[in-house]
């Protein structure tokens, strides 16, 4: 019988897979980011479970980079957890490595922002704060046109996702910044800690 897994197992079996500081920071982001957008899109009931799977989508990206995706659906099967998280982990690599399209609006915010806030926490850590409290969205346009900085960072899956979330770009890169501004200080806080 498959289920979710609560907080602590999802965190145990991520860190089982991946040790690096950077894709580590990118998960806990990428979990705060998605509760946030589910209490502002009026999902405040599902922030637990968009949180996981923004906690989750990258599960295999360090160990498999080659088998991005495909190997987070195997992990998740193999621990029988809920056809839902499976769906919305492996979709957001939609159209780069798996056929699987987003479908839920979750799935969609987790395939606009992956990108996005990497390209955000780029243009962050070269500003003199080092930080997203003062970052303004015409910071982020100004580097957007710069192809050669955050080169990792796609673009046009960025312009995807707003696109199938029916947005014009500058509101998610705007709502992005704010959902990061929030976390910001709580993942600091964590690596400076280094209790992971």
């Amino acid at each position: 019988m498959s289920y979710l897994p609560d907080r602590k197992e999802a965190w145990s079996v991520l860190t089982r897979y991946n040790k690096n500081d950077f894709h580590l920071r990118h998960a806990l982001t990428e979990e705060s980011v998605m509760r946030w957008f589910a209490v502002d899109a009026g999902y405040e009931a599902e922030a637990d479970f968009w949180a996981l799977a923004g906690l989750l989508h990258d599960l295999d990206f360090e160990c498999w980079p080659q088998e991005h995706c495909r190997k987070t659906e195997t992990l998740m099967r193999e621990l029988d957890w809920d056809e839902r998280l499976i769906h919305a982990a492996v979709s957001h690599g939609y159209g780069l490595v798996t056929d699987v399209r987003p479908e839920h609006e979750m799935e969609k915010i987790l395939f606009a922002t992956d990108e996005l806030t990497g390209l955000i926490g780029a243009v962050a850590i070269v500003r003199p704060s080092r930080s997203v409290a003062d970052l303004e969205l015409k910071s982020v346009k100004k580097k957007w046109k710069t192809e050669s900085f955050a080169a990792g960072c796609s673009r046009s899956v960025i312009e995807q996702g707003a696109a199938m979330l029916g947005w014009e770009l500058d509101a998610l890169i705007s709502r992005t910044i704010q959902a990061m501004r929030a976390c910001e200080a709580e993942i600091n806080a964590f690596f400076t800690a280094g209790k992971h």
